[in-house]
């Protein structure tokens, strides 16, 4: 296929996947990152590939791509709490100034831009499951603001592109995303489960361990992405899997996999920390005839292989 796309964040998590989805559907693509919070090792595997180009580009500052661009999938910043709240100044330029950059170049080039959205825009939700419609419930001077902020602002800003410009925009609200490529020290509750079970040690849970969240394995989101890209839908939807779980029934599921006895260990709540999230996706179904497919069961047996592979 003579169309090429461009992948912001390339070389994290999701956008390395983005980038081998696009490779393996015969498209062109080139992938840029600041590699602040990605890495290069995520990617070294398309690095021979004559269909894949990177470039280390910080798309806060001024830039340029000098080939015609079909598609952009918009997928830089720092995903995780303990990156963007050791960088929060960075982490509200990428949603806000490297947010336009890219803008831009979607309108020079008369590109498609899915832009990677959130389900912390909901902050810690009043409303459950969250639809689309739900406005949220988010402390912008909280710990958290500087993403759940620079990603709404980031779904107005290119909003505004849409109305005023005629720019053809997808929005994508991600909901808790894992697999192969996450970050041993990414943070987040997943990879510090299954390192600590691996290494037999105590599970850190914060607060009563009864909050709730969704997991969508990460296969099942590009396939949500792409459908998204190609479909003509240019309002916020959805990607993510309403099977919900506690904390601590997520922790001893983790136990179990591993074989080891752990314990599980509390530490207090994060202030702002969200006690729910359940995306409704009746949208994606309609629209787009997405649902997840992977049970998590699976997903966490591919996920738990693949760490247990690195920390070798």
């Amino acid at each position: 296929m003579d169309k090429t796309v461009l992948v912001s964040g390339a070389a994290g998590f999701l956008g390395s996947h983005l980038c081998d989805l696009f490779i393996s559907k015969n498209y062109k693509v080139i992938g840029i990152d600041n590699l602040v919070t990605g890495d290069l090792k995520n990617i070294s595997h398309l690095k021979k590939n004559i269909n894949f180009k990177f470039e280390k580009i910080d798309i806060t500052t001024d830039f340029e791509i000098n080939e015609k661009i079909d598609f952009i999938l918009h997928f830089a910043s720092p995903a995780s709490p303990i990156d963007y709240l050791k960088i929060p100044l960075e982490t509200m330029r990428v949603g806000s100034l490297g947010t336009e950059n890219i803008l831009k170049i979607a309108l020079e080039n008369n590109a498609t831009i899915l832009i990677a959205s959130t389900s912390e825009v909901y902050g810690d939700p009043l409303e459950h499951p969250q639809k689309e419609s739900y406005y949220g419930n988010v402390n912008p001077i909280g710990p958290r603001g500087v993403y759940d902020e620079a990603k709404r602002f980031q779904e107005a800003l290119t909003t505004a592109y849409h109305t005023f410009h005629g720019l053809d925009i997808r929005i994508a609200r991600i909901f808790n995303t894992y697999g192969p490529r996450m970050r041993v020290n990414d943070g987040r509750a997943l990879p510090s489960f299954i390192c600590q079970a691996l290494k037999n040690e105590s599970l850190t849970v914060f607060g009563d361990g009864n909050q709730s969240r969704s997991f969508c394995y990460v296969d099942d989101l590009m396939e949500g992405v792409y459908k998204l890209l190609k479909s003509n839908y240019s309002k916020p939807i959805n990607l993510g899997n309403p099977d919900e779980i506690t904390i601590n029934d997520f922790a001893n599921e983790i136990i179990h996999l591993s074989k080891n006895d752990c314990k599980i260990i509390y530490n207090p709540l994060p202030i702002n920390d969200p006690l729910k999230r359940k995306p409704d996706i009746s949208k994606a179904i309609q629209i787009l005839d997405w649902k997840p497919l992977t049970s998590r069961k699976e997903g966490l047996e591919k996920t738990f292989k693949y760490f247990k592979s690195i920390l070798k």
